[in-house]
């Protein structure tokens, strides 16, 4: 019985997801020729290993053999790349498989592909605090910090280093709810007078802000996410990529412009 394209395509995706040396081993030929040597030290995979998979990829014209070396050729490159990005997607996936819910979506004009190469701390059992630690670290080499969103569970756990930061001459402005703005006047008043009697920090409200924080750094941006049942930070992603820099830009911008100044008497 003839088998489909299909099935034969599955077939294939199934061959090369059976072992990892098979797909270092085909995205390293399709970068550059290399003997079967070379192709061990790339893989780890022993020497029969390698010639098999070798024959393998011969018999599916994926590879041509050239005196010592193999090389891929133009099909078996195009298979390369597919499962070199399929292989990326699926990390991307992963790294965000337990916070995307509480992300920006499509229509805030945040896509997945922006946070690929992003930074995941996730809060657990064994490390509650870790997304703070991070944005901990991220906000002790910036000298200009940004924020929009509700900063409490971000910022009341580190609300020391962030004084001791604004007194130190870091420019920082944060957009709040004016119901966030009024309870950290009241309960911290010694850490707002200094702070803002510096003149480095403003403080913003604003009635309608997105149920995640979104924080610009001097290199990377900050995406808080929250726990909807208790308000804790669930996860904090962070990246220094282009496209989510001028998300981020564009988001704190627009939410800026409809923000007004909070009130010197905390009647906000």
């Amino acid at each position: 019985m003839l088998q489909s394209p299909a099935d034969t395509s599955l077939e294939d995706i199934a061959f090369l997801a059976r072992s990892e040396h098979r797909v270092s081993a085909l995205v390293a030929l399709a970068d550059r020729p290399r003997s079967r040597s070379q192709l061990r030290d790339v893989t780890g995979a022993s020497s029969s290993t390698v010639s098999r998979l070798v024959r393998q990829f011969e018999q599916r014209h994926w590879v041509v053999r050239n005196g010592h070396q193999y090389e891929a050729t133009e099909l078996g490159a195009f298979v390369a790349s597919g499962m070199r990005d399929l292989l990326e997607r699926i990390d991307t996936e992963h790294k965000l498989r337990d916070v995307w819910e509480r992300l920006p979506n499509e229509a805030d004009g945040f896509t997945i592909d922006m946070a690929s190469d992003a930074v995941v701390t996730v809060a657990d059992a064994d490390g509650p605090y870790q997304p703070i630690n991070r944005f901990t670290s991220l906000l002790g080499e910036t000298d200009r910090f940004r924020f929009v969103g509700s900063d409490l569970a971000l910022l009341e756990p580190c609300r020391d280093e962030f004084r001791n930061r604004v007194l130190e001459g870091m420019d920082a402005e944060i957009v709040d709810p004016p119901s966030v703005a009024r309870y950290v006047r009241s309960q911290y008043p010694d850490h707002c007078t200094g702070p803002l009697e510096s003149g480095n920090l403003t403080i913003l409200v604003h009635d309608d802000l997105p149920p995640y924080g979104v924080c610009l750094f001097d290199d990377r941006i900050g995406i808080s996410c929250y726990n909807p049942i208790n308000g804790t930070v669930q996860a904090f992603v962070d990246t220094d990529a282009p496209e989510a820099r001028e998300w981020a830009e564009s988001i704190y911008a627009s939410y800026r412009r409809d923000a007004r100044q909070l009130a010197a008497d905390s009647s906000e």
